[in-house]
């Protein structure tokens, strides 16, 4: 059975299926993209915590860029000092128009709920 959570009309934030949580993408306020980075993980964790998962039970990330030329070095350096070592996720980075412009990342996470 899949479960619908936190849905508006239009979207759910999560969905969950035989214990895999589909996350919607994640945008965040900011400054600049490690500003913006920072707070799409933090959005993550909480996200996650609230489902019984956490960044270690990440399965893959889909992060867009507005601009990967010019972000991807600085959206790594938040990356990495976040991730678990020896626990990342398989992972695609991708440039893409967003909807808000002034929006530089957003993030789509697929994960398992702990045990």
């Amino acid at each position: 059975m899949i479960k619908y959570y936190e849905g508006d009309g239009r979207l759910s934030l999560v969905t969950e299926h035989n214990g895999v949580l589909y996350l919607t993408g994640r945008t965040s306020d900011g400054k600049d993209i490690k500003e913006q980075t920072q707070g799409v993980l933090n959005i993550i964790d909480e996200t996650l915590a609230k489902y019984n998962s956490d960044k270690e039970h990440i399965l893959r990330v889909q992060i867009f860029l507005k601009d990967v030329l010019r972000d991807f070095d600085n959206m790594n350096e938040v990356w990495e000092a976040w991730i678990v070592e020896g626990k990342e996720p398989a992972r695609a980075t991708v440039q893409a128009d967003m909807a808000l412009e002034d929006r530089l990342v957003e993030m789509v996470v697929t994960a398992v709920m702990r045990e």
